[in-house]
């Protein structure tokens, strides 16, 4: 199927899952044809074969390791080509650490900062290249609740992205760009078991559907809202994880090593 000039094009990161491949999903099914990126070519090809079947639209397939700069570089050339211009960037590939800190191997820390915050930042400035001369675009950052938080290095890299994306909102949204990012919590995706978390550890209340986190999220980027925060109990969690003294969100202190 050929894009056709007056159609929308959506490119996703971390697409073939959890809240990438819903949405993708929600943005096929508004009429944007898409492009996927994740790791697996096989699983790309099944995401994109769904797609073009259930919403009558183009699903163009692109294989990337978003922790490397070969990786990276493509997509970004990608994104700066305004022969095919894409009109909505979803930076949501991510991985998550299960141990604290100071047990994680250094390269694992690595690969986790390249992905949560270099490499979305690097997407932004490629797409903002090309959004900005075409006077319209939107950008969303999946970030998380995490970021209101003390929680290591994660909580850190999307306390980055809440940050810079209310700051672009403000930036680019005269120039007709709009950036959200969209904090979930504790949301039923593969994210969690690929790390290898215990859900029982947050009580069953707090769990959220991935459908009403990508509603929620895109509804508000259309409204031109920095900061997506789905559900009315994680705006009070959030508040709460704002004005709380940094002891109280930063989790249990650690032990002392045996002498």
């Amino acid at each position: 199927m050929t894009t056709r000039a007056n159609e929308l094009t959506a490119l996703i990161t971390g697409a073939t899952a959890g809240l990438g491949a819903e949405f993708a999903r929600q943005l096929a099914e508004a009429g944007h044809h898409v492009v996927l990126v994740a790791r697996d070519e096989e699983r790309l090809k099944e995401k994109a074969a769904e797609l073009e079947r259930d919403f009558s639209i183009s699903a163009e397939v692109f294989p990337a390791d978003l922790t490397t700069d070969v990786g990276v570089s493509a997509v970004a050339d990608r994104l700066r080509d305004a022969a095919r211009p894409v009109d909505v960037l979803v930076n949501n590939a991510g991985i998550g650490l299960l141990k604290s800190f100071e047990l994680n191997d250094l390269d694992e820390e690595r690969r986790h900062l390249r992905l949560h915050v270099q490499t979305p930042m690097e997407l932004c400035h490629a797409a903002l290249e090309v959004m900005l001369v075409r006077g319209k675009g939107r950008i969303i950052n999946v970030a998380s609740v995490a970021a209101f938080a003390n929680r290591g290095t994660y909580s850190a890299a999307k306390a980055w992205q809440v940050t810079f994306s209310r700051w672009a909102n403000t930036t680019y949204a005269r120039s007709g760009v709009q950036v959200t990012a969209v904090c979930p919590g504790f949301t039923h995706t593969e994210f969690h078991d690929r790390m290898g978390m215990d859900k029982s550890v947050a009580p069953r209340f707090l769990w959220l559907t991935a459908e009403r986190v990508v509603r929620e999220g895109l509804e508000d980027n259309a409204k031109g809202k920095g900061v997506s925060i789905p559900t009315r109990r994680y705006k009070v969690v959030t508040f709460f994880a704002r004005v709380l003294p940094a002891k109280l969100t930063s989790g249990p202190p650690r032990k002392p090593l045996e002498p």
